[in-house]
């Protein structure tokens, strides 16, 4: 099935992916024949939005892609394709600019792969992923955890899920993704922090104020906040048990 189309709906459910992290100009990692462009006026902060496919290059080294040169990369279903998916992933973020975002999806060896390798569901893949497990039963195994720790410290992580919506735990071995309604996936979104955060050690807030409006109504949630703590209150806060 179309992986990415089948990801839409839920993407359209957190709007973190409108407001935040397709925004600008993005490149579609392995996209062709279900690219995210399909779907771009659901993302109206989408600038423009390049599909790149075999006729571009190998997607492990990203050759003509200018380092910091999208400001968000995307890719479903096709690190696991890759020789090295390490050298890969550090080729996607290498073209990302700081302050961008980088949304990857994989298959989950447990609900994909299930215990077989290699890969009977689909004989192209070359590496299987997992995340946080002490000991892999497949020899072809990468830990995502293990794989955002060598981006190195401008590596922000904002999400890293398991994608299991639609799978049917109860049901024998079988290739749930030839449904309409499973995934069975890992997501990462990793932003890339800005040389002045890494040097920080983080993200900090900016220093610049905002309106004075805006200062008002702010200013008010902690003056409630404070007014609150300064109250004589006949009771502790949630313990009047009387009948109302």
């Amino acid at each position: 099935m179309k992986e990415c189309s089948k990801s839409i709906p839920r993407r359209l459910k957190d709007n973190r992916y409108a407001l935040r992290y397709f925004v600008g100009d993005g490149v579609d990692i392995g996209g062709k024949p279900d690219p995210l462009a399909l779907y771009r006026e659901l993302f109206p902060r989408i600038a423009s939005l390049r599909t790149w496919d075999i006729e571009d290059g190998d997607a492990q080294i990203m050759g003509g892609a200018a380092d910091e040169s999208f400001d968000f990369v995307f890719s479903s279903h096709c690190l696991e394709h890759l020789r090295d998916p390490e050298e890969g992933l550090k080729n996607w973020f290498r073209v990302l600019k700081p302050g961008g975002h980088l949304v990857i999806t994989v298959p989950d060896e447990d609900l994909y792969e299930q215990g077989v390798w290699p890969s009977t569901h689909n004989r192209d893949h070359k590496t299987s992923f997992t995340m946080a497990k002490a000991r892999s039963w497949c020899p072809a195994s990468h830990n995502v955890l293990d794989l955002v720790r060598a981006l190195g410290p401008a590596a922000d992580v904002r999400k890293l899920e398991v994608i299991d919506d639609g799978y049917r735990h109860d049901l024998p071995r079988f290739d749930q993704t030839l449904t309409p309604v499973a995934e069975c996936a890992l997501e990462l979104v990793i932003r890339k922090r800005t040389a002045a955060e890494v040097q920080a050690g983080g993200r900090m807030p900016p220093k610049e104020q905002p309106s004075a409006e805006m200062r008002g109504y702010i200013n008010q949630y902690r003056n409630d906040h404070e007014a609150l703590k300064r109250a004589e209150l006949p009771a502790p806060l949630f313990g009047d048990e009387r009948d109302i």
